[in-house]
């Protein structure tokens, strides 16, 4: 597992291109705030995470599916995963931030679209 990124993902290049080419600035991955958020629009408060389907654990889904190989050991990890999600982001709007999550199977079906709506929640 040492070799799966946390940064620069093939979903979050995606964002970060799209709403960059949407005129949107941003700063990445700050550690200032809880989480780390992908993604900071500090002039708008703005906080958004882009989320793999599998490893935030995506209800309903397709593209989560539970492995069989120690299921119960996964199940551990992945609603971890899901708990800390929560946290930080409870955190992050008890700061003040708008927390904004982009999921990746959202941007595998329209990607354009999606982009076209995150545009507009990060400038409302």
């Amino acid at each position: 597992m040492a070799a799966i990124k946390g940064k620069d993902t093939k979903p979050e290049l995606v964002v970060r291109r799209g709403l960059h080419a949407r005129g949107l600035r941003f700063r990445l991955h700050s550690d200032q705030l809880p989480g780390r958020p992908d993604l900071v629009f500090p002039a708008r408060r703005v906080a958004l995470f882009v989320h793999g389907c599998f490893w935030h654990a995506h209800e309903g889904c397709q593209y989560f599916k539970l492995p069989q190989t120690d299921p119960d050991r996964w199940r551990r990890k992945l609603e971890g995963n899901r708990c800390r999600d929560i946290r930080n982001q409870s955190a992050l709007i008890h700061l003040g931030w708008r927390v904004l999550v982009v999921w990746e199977c959202e941007l595998r079906s329209k990607p354009e679209v999606r982009l076209d709506e995150l545009a507009q929640e990060i400038r409302a």
